[in-house]
């Protein structure tokens, strides 16, 4: 056990330094300040910049008042005569700290106020100056130790690439499967794209999904599946062969738009594809002649609808039953040792352990079981 945590505590500074030379890399490549990895955030970059400049102007102002309230405390060293010109000046040229020396504090409570007000003053608002100006390097170390406490936790996640409008139901359907949104990574090479996913708490990491130091950086080895819906199929051809060549047992669904490319992404490594224009043309000829078609099977293949399409292995009080004896659930597909042997209609078909089962369940059973 304690040689167990002797290797995790050593595999935590190679986690850290990997997880920065790939950042590193990516950055280098991409020749871009923008941050890679894209978290929800309370305020965007312009507010928060809105809310430090706001700052520092509420700052001056108060010292400005102070020394207004106070200006007989202070000597204007040329004519004598301390104006409301004058104190702005000396606002500002003390926090600044210039200090020319042409009005200067006389009285003792004038010195006081200078020191134990203004000089704290003078220092945070020099804070939020350089704050602002080195953001960038800030926000690189904390990019690169955010991505190395994430990639702690990534295991049995699922990353999606490509966050349009495939993408983002997808993801919002697993959400409604019970999937927490630190468990879904989503790879976009579209900024807006990118920002919308971290603001319905998604990990979101800006780039090409086709980068294996990207795709590293999501921890891809490690997931549960990826989705690749880029929008493109050439571009899908090649993030799958490039999440096949690093990720060699990690199960993948890809969005395939022309039919004629179903045959080429599946050789690229794809285990399920899915082609949307197929799918939706079907369901639009057939409601050429029918009224309940599409809204069913909509709902059927939603987690919201009253009866859901779903694959599951067999509960211990279906084995040894027939298929089409379920009670609450309509069996359309039995696979067994990977082959499609039957289903509802079968009256011979009994259901074994290890089977998986295509069925069509209802609210009231899912509830049961759940």
């Amino acid at each position: 056990m304690k040689s167990g945590r002797a290797g995790k505590e050593r595999n935590q500074p190679m986690m850290f330094g990997g997880v920065r030379r790939r950042l590193r890399r990516l950055r280098s490549e991409r020749g871009a300040t923008a941050p890679i990895l894209v978290l929800k955030t309370s305020t965007s970059p312009e507010v928060a910049l809105a809310l430090r400049a706001g700052a520092v102007l509420l700052l001056i102002s108060a010292v400005f008042t102070v020394f207004l309230l106070d200006r007989d405390g202070l000597t204007d060293n040329l004519d004598g005569h301390v104006s409301v010109a004058d104190v702005l000046y000396f606002t500002m040229i003390t926090i600044t700290t210039v200090g020319y020396g042409d009005i200067v504090p006389v009285s003792d409570q004038a010195r006081l106020i200078d020191a134990f007000f203004v000089t704290p003053v003078r220092i945070f608002v020099w804070f939020i100056f350089l704050g602002t100006a080195y953001q960038f390097i800030i926000k690189r170390l904390v990019e690169e130790w955010r991505m190395t406490r994430l990639q702690q936790e990534l295991q049995d996640h699922v990353v999606l690439c490509g966050y349009g409008d495939s993408g983002s139901v997808a993801a919002g359907e697993l959400l409604q499967r019970g999937w927490s949104p630190q468990k879904i990574v989503v790879i976009d090479s579209r900024r807006d794209e990118v920002g919308r996913a971290a603001e319905r708490g998604f990990i979101g990491l800006h780039g090409n999904a086709s980068s294996e130091e990207l795709l590293h950086v999501a921890a891809v080895t490690r997931a549960r599946a990826v989705i690749v819906s880029v929008g493109r199929d050439d571009t899908t051809v090649l993030v799958v062969l490039t999440i096949r060549e690093i990720a060699g047992q990690v199960r993948i669904i890809a969005r395939v738009g022309e039919q004629e490319n179903v045959k080429l992404v599946r050789a690229s490594g794809a285990d399920v594809i899915v082609s949307p224009p197929q799918f939706g043309g079907c369901l639009m000829a057939d409601a050429v002649q029918s009224d309940g078609t599409v809204g069913f099977i909509s709902e059927m293949l939603s987690f919201r609808g009253e009866y859901q399409l779903q694959e599951r292995a067999p509960r211990p009080e279906e084995l040894g039953r027939a298929a089409r004896e379920l009670e609450g659930s309509l069996v359309v597909e039995v696979l067994r040792n990977g082959r499609r042997i039957g289903g509802w209609a079968d009256s011979r078909l009994v259901i074994e352990a290890g089977d998986r089962l295509l069925v069509i369940d209802s609210d009231a059973v899912l509830d049961a079981s759940a």
